[in-house]
């Protein structure tokens, strides 16, 4: 999310600290933390890297 963030303040967009502070997984319901996930990613991403952000949005 911080990269997101950060994109979204470079672009100018009006990004309110006080919104930001309210930003957490951990606060919706339908996200189970201790749950087992597979996901197939680029190997870019599993080496770390972040994808390029969607500049059409």
């Amino acid at each position: 999310m911080d990269a997101a963030i950060q994109h979204l303040r470079r672009e100018e967009y009006p990004v309110l600290d006080s919104d930001v502070e309210k930003l957490s997984p951990l606060q919706c319901g339908h996200i189970n933390m201790q749950g087992r996930y597979s996901f197939i990613v680029p190997e870019s991403v599993s080496k770390g890297e972040l994808r390029a952000f969607n500049e059409d949005v």
